[in-house]
């Protein structure tokens, strides 16, 4: 007689199994968070202390793996990979999105804020959620929080004992249309060149200034071909910690709630650290000889004001523009 073989509870168990499996998978979920910094900067510092905190939040449920250095591409390409669903987190430069985000062009305007505490009221309020309502709007990226902090000053090979020190000097800037008509308003002839080329370029003198944080002045070691640093702050930075609407979207409510409460404290870390790197990073630059020049910022922010008043209004900013200047 033939004996009949039930495979009825090997099935069973089998799909128990994958249940199970996949119950471990939903419960332990990696996440992506890259940046193009190396890992001794504020950007990786900072990563790691959003990354500890949502893990810990979480319970494990949700951890991070951080590739830094550029890996997954220039913060241009991520933040595409983002838009795509294809990434889940990025810290990017606002100035570098704007192909992306209408919006983020906001941030390349100089003389945006009057002092650092300005700076913090306008990230932190009204003007901060609407631009981060905009972008997430526009990209399907959203805005988790406001890293940076530091002051961005003149790098010169000649020295700036005046405004007029400027005239004719071919200074490297970003391409944004706010920082290039500003600029060339204050009588330099702005000029695009690969952050990498910067040094070689102030050394051969293809270009004769930059503009730059005292941090990244101090680890590019451009006071060495540029050693006088014009004290301009015509711009504090904003660096955007960010995440796919995709990734987002399919976290449960109290995942969402732990995430956005991590980005929060990282929040505070990272400026707090941002703003010690730049004041330890000035000392450092005038113990090696760079010498610091004050700049007159009001004569400067009255020279740029009408021609960045039309590129505003040519790039339908004005709303968000008056916010900041309105912010208390």
């Amino acid at each position: 007689m033939r004996r009949r073989y039930s495979f009825r509870p090997l099935l069973i168990t089998l799909l128990t199994a994958a249940i199970l499996a996949t119950t471990d998978v939903a419960q332990a979920q990696q996440l992506i968070l890259a940046h193009g910094a190396t890992e001794e900067t504020a950007y990786h510092l900072s990563a790691e202390r959003f990354k500890q905190l949502l893990e810990e939040k979480t319970d494990g449920e949700l951890t991070v793996s951080l590739y830094s250095n550029g890996v997954l591409g220039h913060e241009t390409e991520m933040f595409e990979q983002q838009t795509a669903g294809a990434l889940d987190f990025s810290i990017v430069n606002p100035g570098l999105i704007s192909e992306f985000s209408h919006t983020a062009s906001i941030f390349s305007i100089p003389f945006l804020y009057r002092n650092l505490e300005h700076w913090r009221h306008v990230l932190d309020g009204e003007a901060g959620e609407e631009i981060a309502r905009r972008i997430e709007m526009e990209t399907g990226v959203r805005v988790l929080a406001y890293y940076g902090g530091s002051t961005r000053q003149i790098v010169s090979t000649r020295p700036l004992e005046s405004l007029d020190a400027l005239k004719g000097m071919k200074l490297r800037t970003n391409p944004a249309r706010p920082t290039t008509t500003a600029w060339a308003a204050l009588g330099t002839r702005p000029t695009v060149m690969a952050y990498r080329e910067v040094y070689t370029g102030l050394q051969l003198g293809a270009i004769g200034g930059l503009l730059n944080e005292a941090e990244w002045i101090y680890r590019m070691r451009f006071h060495e071909v540029a050693p006088y640093i014009g004290l301009s702050a015509h711009d504090i930075t904003v660096r955007l910690l960010t995440i796919s609407n995709r990734t987002w979207n399919a976290l449960t409510p109290t995942q969402q709630r732990a995430m956005q409460s991590a980005a929060n404290e990282s929040e505070t870390y990272a400026r707090e650290l941002q703003i010690r790197l730049d004041r330890e990073a000035r000392e450092a630059l005038r113990e090696e000889g760079a010498t610091f020049f004050p700049m007159d910022r009001e004569r400067m922010q009255r020279i740029v004001a009408e021609p960045l008043g039309r590129i505003i209004d040519e790039m339908g900013l004005r709303d968000v523009h008056e916010m900041i200047v309105n912010t208390p």
